[in-house]
C-alpha cells in the first residue's frame, strides 16, 4: 500500500488564507481546508475551532502556547506588492487610516513603521484619508490605473526593508499544543511540493494576469524562515512592545 505523505494532517482541522500568496503552501494538499481571512483564522485557532492555521505573525506573537512550523512562512525581502498604504498628498499629512478588517500583522506593521520611522501616529478606524489594503485587493488596486489615480502607494514590505535592512514575515503556520511534530514536517513537505508547482500556478490560477502572478509569486513572496527572518520577527516583536502594541518581554516563538 502506498504511504500517505500527509497522514499527519488527515485528522486535523486546517485553516488557510484565501489569497494567491498562500497557494504554494496548500495546493499540494488533497484534504479538507477551511479558507478564510487572516483575522478570522486567528480567531478560530484561538477558540479551538481549528487545530492549525496559517495565521498572521502578530497573532502568533501575542498568543503564547502555539507551536510554529519551522522553515515555512509567507514573507518578503523588499517589496511585497500586496500590503500597501494608499494615501493622497504627503505621508506626513495623513491623519486617519482606514484599516482592512481582515488584517492583523499588516495593521500593526503599519503602526510600527509610521510611529518608529516617520514619527506619525494617525488615528485608525474603518475609514480615513489613507487606506491600508492587503492581499488580492491590494494587487487589484495597484493594477487598476483608474482606481489608483491620485493615490500614492507605500509598499510596507519595501518600507520595512528600507528602514531595518531585514526581510519581513507576515504569516506562519501555528499549531495548537496537541498537534504533533509530524504535522510540522508535513507542512514543510507541502511547501516544498507547492513551491515546485509555482510555474503551474502561474499558468492556471484565475487571479490577475499571468505576468502579475509570475512577478508576485517568484519575485515578491518568499516562503522560507531562516536566520534573517527570525531576526526580523524579533525586531518586529521589540518594536510592537516599544509602541504599546504588545506587552514587553514575552516568549520567543516556538519553532518545531
Amino acid at each position: 500500500m502506498k504511504s500517505d505523505r500527509w497522514a499527519a494532517l488527515r485528522d486535523l482541522r486546517i485553516g488557510c488564507v484565501k489569497y494567491l500568496n498562500s497557494r504554494p503552501l496548500i495546493c499540494a494538499y488533497d484534504g479538507p481546508v477551511i479558507f478564510e481571512h487572516p483575522s478570522e483564522l486567528a480567531r478560530r485557532l484561538a477558540t479551538g475551532e481549528l487545530d492549525l492555521a496559517l495565521v498572521p505573525v502578530f497573532e502568533a506573537l501575542r498568543t503564547p502556547g502555539y507551536s510554529i512550523a519551522d522553515g515555512v512562512a509567507v514573507g518578503c525581502d523588499g517589496p511585497v506588492f500586496s500590503v500597501i498604504l494608499a494615501y493622497r498628498g504627503e505621508l506626513g499629512d495623513v491623519r486617519r487610516v482606514g484599516l482592512d478588517p481582515a488584517s492583523l500583522t499588516s495593521a500593526n506593521l503599519l503602526r510600527v513603521i509610521l510611529a518608529e520611522f516617520h514619527g506619525l501616529r494617525p488615528e485608525f478606524g474603518s475609514e480615513g484619508d489613507a487606506r491600508l489594503i492587503i492581499g488580492n485587493q491590494a494587487i487589484d488596486f495597484r493594477m487598476n490605473e483608474e482606481s489608483r489615480d491620485g493615490w500614492t502607494v507605500l509598499d510596507l514590505g519595501a518600507e520595512w526593508k528600507r528602514c531595518t535592512g531585514l526581510p519581513f514575515v507576515f504569516a506562519v503556520w501555528a499549531m495548537r499544543p496537541q498537534v504533533g511534530r509530524g504535522a510540522a514536517e508535513a507542512l514543510r513537505g507541502l511547501k516544498r511540493e507547492g513551491v515546485a508547482r509555482i510555474p503551474e500556478l502561474i499558468r492556471t490560477e484565475a487571479f490577475g494576469t499571468e505576468d502579475v502572478r509570475e512577478e508576485y509569486l517568484t519575485r515578491c513572496i518568499r516562503y522560507e524562515v531562516g536566520v534573517a527572518e527570525r531576526e526580523a520577527i524579533a525586531v518586529f516583536r521589540a518594536l510592537l512592545a516599544a509602541h504599546g502594541l504588545l506587552p514587553p518581554g514575552g516568549e520567543p516563538l516556538c519553532f518545531v
